[in-house]
């Protein structure tokens, strides 16, 4: 078996998404990590996922592994409990992530100590099955510590939950996308995806009170036939494998113009525009 070396670009080496057997990059530079066999002087992968380079240092995360979070990355979960001072929540990881009530912002944003008053009115704030935007503050053995200390941050409305595969979610500076399509979508690198109306952040900083709002907004048929879209576009990118980003996501929706939104998780036109996807992205790098 021979390695390709356009393979050692650091481009690709942080891109790829490779199955057992497969040649990663024969270029003495780099050194093996998890996931990956030598053999010689080729770095091959030893199980399904994505190759993840650091520095010079190449391994492979599996398809299939949970997430494991790290401080700063930015979360989707549910609220699964409120307790005494605190929320569990779902995270997609092997433990359920905690939002203590001294980690959000109390309506209108003010800062200030939190009270009994506000130990007794948890539920006002987020209930169970609620959606929450939140950021990891700690990982700790006990699970992962989030904060919603920002107005970005707080409940989710108006759309509808995607799980993908959170390997196929890189980490970025910016997880929140306006798309010109009129969507909003929250990509959380722990493989929960938001997608809704869109919402003008002008709206949300006059009131802040729609942080903690209960009520959805009234969404016309356009605009759930968009969300709609989006969300399966999506779907269809986790199915094949593809990186979800605001890029690819734009690409994916750009193509499904052509087919009813109902069409495109058939395996027919997922398979054609997941290839498509790839084209467009390959030529932007």
């Amino acid at each position: 078996m021979q390695a390709d070396n356009d393979f050692a670009t650091d481009a690709e080496l942080s891109s790829r998404i490779v199955t057992p057997g497969s040649a990663i990059t024969s270029d003495p530079m780099y050194m093996r990590g998890h996931g990956t066999f030598t053999e010689n002087d080729t770095i091959y992968s030893s199980v399904s996922g994505v190759v993840e380079r650091i520095n010079k240092l190449v391994s492979v995360r599996s398809l299939k592994q949970r997430y494991s979070g790290e401080v700063g990355d930015i979360v989707v979960g549910r609220i699964t409990e409120v307790g005494s001072k605190r929320w569990r929540v779902d995270v997609n990881s092997r433990q359920d992530g905690v939002l203590m009530l001294s980690s959000i912002n109390l309506p209108g944003g003010i800062l200030r100590r939190k009270s009994e008053s506000d130990e007794l009115q948890m539920r006002t704030f987020f209930a169970e099955g609620d959606l929450v935007f939140a950021e990891v503050q700690l990982n700790t053995p006990a699970g992962l510590s989030l904060h919603t200390r920002s107005i970005q941050y707080g409940k989710l409305r108006n759309g509808q939950l995607v799980t993908v595969f959170p390997q196929l979610v890189p980490r970025s500076r910016n997880h929140f996308h306006s798309l010109p399509c009129g969507v909003d979508v929250v990509i959380g690198v722990n493989g929960y995806i938001w997608v809704s109306k869109q919402v003008p952040a002008s709206k949300v900083e006059e009131n802040a009170e729609l942080i903690y709002s209960d009520k959805n907004d009234s969404i016309s048929d356009h605009e759930r036939e968009a969300i709609a879209r989006v969300a399966n576009c999506i779907s269809l990118l986790n199915r094949l494998y593809v990186k979800i980003t605001d890029a690819s996501i734009m690409y994916a929706y750009e193509e499904s113009l052509h087919h009813l939104v109902k069409d495109l998780l058939t395996k027919r036109v997922a398979v054609d525009l997941a290839h498509s996807v790839k084209s467009r992205l390959a030529q932007q790098s």
